[in-house]
């Protein structure tokens, strides 16, 4: 809410790369569309695949990242 809608990249330049808030993997070609992003406290956050698959209740049951 607090951050701004992102623009798409202009033509020919590419998309920040993206790390994973809980292990660290990184994606150089931004966020993959099996990634899954958060906000939490205003920030936004990315979780890879397997982050993500290990915590998917927690997730769904909308709990902050530091709760699981």
């Amino acid at each position: 809410m607090d951050q701004p809608t992102p623009r798409p990249a202009p033509p020919g330049t590419e998309a920040p790369s993206v790390v994973c808030a809980r292990c660290g993997a990184q994606s150089p070609a931004g966020a993959p569309p099996t990634w899954t992003c958060s906000v939490e406290n205003g920030t936004r956050q990315y979780f890879c695949v397997d982050c993500a698959r290990a915590n998917l209740r927690a997730i769904e049951g909308r709990l902050d990242s530091a709760w699981w």
